[in-house]
């Protein structure tokens, strides 16, 4: 009886987390949409252990509310911040990310930002060239 109670825990659970990855529509089909600029920020040639900081800018491009929930960085090494409040339809919002630049090399990062909009989870990319701080 108990495993019967705790299989039907996690099946009812497994529904709650499916559902809650679904866009947010509306009774009427409107969906928000989130579009940014660009998705790729390169910063070329950085120094090496200062902070590099770009901001995403994206566009409610639906019909309703837009909401980012989330922005979670591929490492420690990178900080997102986004705007929190609902983003009304036709406004902008931005997603900041600093890349900490500790390690000298190539780099490439990714910032995942998730929404309750029709495409609900898009990729942002961080890439550049550390340089060693004696490198001139």
């Amino acid at each position: 009886m108990k495993k019967f109670i705790l299989t039907a825990m996690i099946a009812f659970g497994g529904l709650f987390t499916a559902s809650a990855q679904t866009p947010d529509v509306q009774p009427d089909g409107k969906v928000a949409e989130i579009k940014f600029e660009k998705e790729t920020h390169d910063f070329g040639n950085i120094p090496q252990g200062v902070p590099a900081t770009y901001e995403f800018v994206f566009k409610n491009t639906g019909k309703t509310p837009l909401i980012v929930t989330n922005a979670a960085a591929s490492c420690g090494c990178t900080t997102p911040e986004w705007t929190k409040e609902p983003i009304k339809p036709g406004k902008t919002g931005t997603v900041k990310a600093t890349y900490n630049a500790a390690s000298p090399g190539p780099f490439t990062k990714s910032v995942t930002v998730v929404s309750n909009a029709k495409n609900s989870t898009v990729i942002l990319y961080l890439k550049g060239d550390v340089k060693p701080a004696d490198s001139k």
